[in-house]
């Protein structure tokens, strides 16, 4: 195999670079398939909006998707206009494994989850090396088991795992590993090795899939694509040119059509059903049914291979997929031998020499590994995303008109939307649809090694096919309307500066759009127009004791702590913007002295408001019941520490240059005395420096007591959502009638607030780490501001507000990285996943951790916001 020092330098960073201007389509094809197409809203037509029973995962098999495709280890083109990727059968299952298993929402007893172990070990920007891997229980895999056992427990127990069931035991299970590397932009060669993991011969059914997204079926002026059999390939035609599909050996090549089996799901006549449907392949692999063409043509094909091995054996099967605008005849041969070898060895050196040149990579082989799966399950993470809501909500003209009132069901106001791009998802499985503020998180990590994918990731969603008239950013496809944290002023900063710092036009089009979203956030939760600002679950789902999204008025109103605090930070990154900006333009010097006074307005409200709680140290939502009481919702959390991240250090050579900037705010401050305490100059030497931040450096220190404590916030792996003082101290409160309550929770949820299917009253959640480090890093940039931090308190070590956020980074990093007893903590729970030579080096994205343990939780492959692990070690100080 090459080694990194053989490759030519920089030779991924050159192919981005020619994807980026447009000189070659390096980008074109990638893994931009979802793990899950069924139970998502775009899929759903029912007339109640409950989208995992309208297509749940017994349909996925026998069921053309409107929207797009599913598939595992599967890559695509940008428009998913065909797809690539594999399935298998142990021999035993009652259908193909095509797509990974897990409960809808309500079958879990925490929520909808995955039950299956795969892993994205490797990845490069331009896709041109990704290595999936995958374990396949030998067994019967336990559908009925896992449903019915989950279905059993309440919430105040554990989820029923895979691993659980015993379908690994002795070993039984197949090791799937799926290798792509490109010779060229639309030269796609798949590696696929087999590994028998059990003690006895086993054998397994391996079918690499060719196939069609169904854009013919709904009534428009399409062309139906075809698929065919020449000689010893597959060929397609399609919108997007021919394709040539090739595999080693002798494989059965078995052919069906994208397209509904009606007769199956919905009692239709032989004669009105497809005769060779989107199952046909199954039904003819698992009982010999007459169900594929046998003429060989259709829009899903196979390449059917029937493999059989001994004890620890290993067999691979090479495949290619090349494609050209040119005829069929254009298709040369593509060599599936020692020429096939040579392009995947070169590119897994490209990428180990790709990913060994970026600035301040780790050298610990373990910290290595955790940035190389980050990166990969995050690039494994684009997917195709399609969404029309105008004709989602009045229906195709060759189907069925949907059931009236589906508007108000939701996203009736969001008719404009138009998305048909590839977007980050926050995980391809749990959660395959954008969501805001997740994005942003994504973008900033993204940055480290594709810059430019990340800068056009967060404009797309600025662009008006995506933001509302109103101004608004969509949250997510459950719907558009709920209001997420406003963190994509955050994230173009970070990716800014991660880029070199020298993109000014980036910064200028971002700043544009979202003048027009910060307006809509003070003209739309601002109720009072007192810069305290509502906004509703804003992200951290049942981490209030009450939904805050649904207080009706007639009970009163709600001023968040974390709203304000929110607003307050996105005032000073749109100053931050706009200082930056004027340095080369002074148009913008009247826009940075705008949102410095919006920032000092919106501190001195909520540091004069019942928001702050003098004798706690700590900020809280104020609620303002209907008959003038107004009651501070004290509880410990997240919420209150939302006002430490709106901070912004920056020195006096970078606006002395800014006159005007300067002058104003120094009028404003003479003006408003009181708004003061938000503003703090220290000098050294001849530079002077200057600190906005919502927290004084005296009120700083009393709250991050709380916040260092490991009996409160802190735990071994990071910030708790939750205070664990409320294990003991339950908070409750009395609405309409209705008593709720906050303890601790630090694991999965007890609450059914938002399915139930994430908790935010306890366990350990990257982003608000990820901010509060940033933010301690801003004040450390102010140099001496006084503030010591007792880490962990009691201990005596007084850190510097830098040495405290390289402290809170390395526990967050240590979830993931092996622990004296060699465990990750994340994985400790199993033995297995932590232990076994097999297991133990595939590690798991969880959504969150439990406060206690650090035990990973919720959705697995949550690459979206804790792929945030590669962006901390790659900043902390070494």
């Amino acid at each position: 195999m090459p080694q990194v020092a053989d490759v030519a330098d920089g030779a991924e960073n050159e192919r981005i670079a020619r994807a980026e201007d447009g000189s070659a389509g390096w980008r074109d094809w990638g893994p931009y398939v979802a793990e899950r197409a069924w139970g998502t809203v775009r899929e759903d037509y029912s007339a109640d909006g409950d989208a995992w029973e309208f297509f749940p995962h017994d349909h996925a098999r026998s069921r053309a998707f409107r929207w797009n495709e599913d598939g595992m280890a599967a890559f695509s083109d940008l428009k998913q206009t065909w797809c690539l990727g594999l399935s298998l059968w142990n021999g035993r299952d009652p259908i193909l494994k095509e797509r990974m298993f897990g409960l809808a929402g309500p079958q879990g007893n925490h929520g909808e989850d995955v039950k299956e172990y795969w892993w994205y070990l490797d990845g490069t920007p331009t896709h041109t090396w990704n290595t999936w891997r995958y374990h396949y229980p030998q067994a019967e895999y336990p559908y009925a088991d896992l449903i019915a056992t989950n279905a059993a427990r309440s919430r105040l127990e554990p989820e029923y795992e895979l691993v659980d069931t015993g379908v690994f035991d002795d070993g039984r299970y197949w090791v799937v590993t799926v290798d792509y590397a490109k010779d060229g932009p639309h030269d796609l060669l798949m590696r696929i090795t087999i590994e028998n993991a059990g003690p006895d011969p086993a054998t397994l059914h391996v079918l690499p899939t060719l196939w069609f997204r169904n854009t013919w079926s709904w009534g428009y002026d399409v062309e139906k694509p075809s698929l065919r059999l020449d000689g010893e390939r597959i060929v397609g035609s399609g919108p997007s040119g021919t394709l040539a599909l090739r595999g080693e050996g002798a494989p059965e090549a078995l052919f069906c059509d994208n397209e509904t089996n009606t007769a199956r799901l919905f009692g239709a006549t032989a004669d009105e059903s497809p005769a060779f449907p989107k199952d046909g392949i199954n039904d003819h692999v698992i009982d010999g049914a007459a169900t594929v063409n046998p003429d060989h043509t259709g829009t899903k094909a196979a390449l059917h291979y029937t493999v059989e091995l001994g004890p620890g054996e290993t067999r691979v099967i090479r495949v290619r997929l090349t494609g050209t605008e040119a005829a069929p005849a254009g298709l040369e041969a593509q060599e599936l031998g020692p020429g096939f070898d040579a392009v995947v060895q070169q590119r897994a050196a490209e990428a180990d020499a790709f990913y060994a040149a970026l600035p301040n990579a780790p050298t610990d082989p373990d910290e290595a590994r955790v940035l190389r799966q980050a990166f990969a399950g995050l690039l494994w993470s684009k997917q195709y995303f399609h969404f029309n809501v105008d004709k989602w909500l009045d229906g195709d003209p060759g189907s069925p008109p949907p059931p009236p009132g589906r508007g108000s069901v939701r996203n009736g106001q969001w008719r404009h939307f138009d998305a048909d791009d590839v977007i980050l998802m926050p995980d391809p499985w749990e959660y395959p649809w954008f969501a805001a503020w997740d994005l942003a998180f994504h973008c900033v990590t993204m940055a480290h090694i594709d810059p430019a994918f990340a800068k056009a990731q967060l404009i797309l969603l600025l662009r008006e096919w995506y933001m509302h008239p109103n101004g608004q950013l969509p949250a997510y496809e459950w719907n558009f309307s709920d209001v997420n944290p406003p963190t994509h002023a955050w994230a173009a900063i970070q990716v800014f500066l991660i880029d070199g710092g020298t993109d000014y036009d980036f910064l200028a089009r971002i700043l544009h759009k979202l003048l027009i979203n910060y307006t809509w956030w003070t003209n739309s939760k601002d109720k009072d127009e007192d810069d305290l600002f509502e906004g509703g679950f804003m992200g951290l789902d049942n981490i209030a004791p009450l939904n805050r999204s649904t207080l009706p008025p007639e009970v009163g109103t709600l001023e968040q702590a974390d709203s304000t605090g929110w607003m307050a930070n996105y005032a000073l990154d749109l100053l931050e913007i706009a200082l930056r900006l004027a340095r080369r333009n002074d148009v913008y010097e009247d826009v940075a002295v705008k949102f410095g006074e919006q920032f000092l307005r919106i501190a001195g409200s909520a540091n004069s408001s019942g928001m702050w709680d003098d004798e706690d140290a700590y900020f809280y939502d104020l609620l303002h019941l209907a008959d003038g009481r107004e009651v501070p919702l004290k509880v410990r959390s997240l919420v209150g520490l939302v006002p430490v991240v709106a901070s912004l250090a920056y020195d006096e050579p970078g606006v002395r240059t800014i006159p005007e900037f300067r002058q104003v705010l120094n009028r404003y401050l003479a003006k408003h005395p009181e708004l003061g305490a938000s503003f703090h100059r220290r000098r050294f030497g001849d530079q002077q420096v200057y600190l906005l931040a919502m927290v004084s450096p005296e009120r700083l220190t009393r709250i991050l007591k709380q916040v260092f404590d490991t009996a409160g916030l802190l735990s071994d792996h990071g910030i708790r959502g939750v205070s664990a003082y409320h294990r003991e101290h339950p908070f409750t409160v009395e609405v309409g009638g209705v008593e709720a309550s906050v303890d601790y929770e630090p694991a999965e949820s007890t609450s059914p607030l938002f399915g139930g299917n994430s908790n935010w009253r306890g366990p350990v959640w990257f982003p608000l780490n990820a901010l509060l480090i940033a933010a301690l890093q801003h004040y450390e940039s102010h140099g001496e501001t006084g503030v010591r931090i007792e880490d962990p308190l009691g201990s005596g070590n007084a850190l510097t507000p830098g040495e405290a956020a390289d402290d809170l980074s390395r526990r967050l990093i240590s979830l993931f990285l092996p622990g004296p007893d060699g465990r990750r903590p994340a994985d400790a729970r199993y033995p297995l996943l932590s232990a076994d030579p097999r297991w133990k080096d595939n590690i798991f994205f969880y959504e969150y951790f439990d406060g206690d343990t650090g035990q990973g939780l919720g959705a697995s492959h949550q690459t979206g916001w804790t792929a945030m692990v590669a962006h901390l070690i790659l900043t902390r100080s070494r």
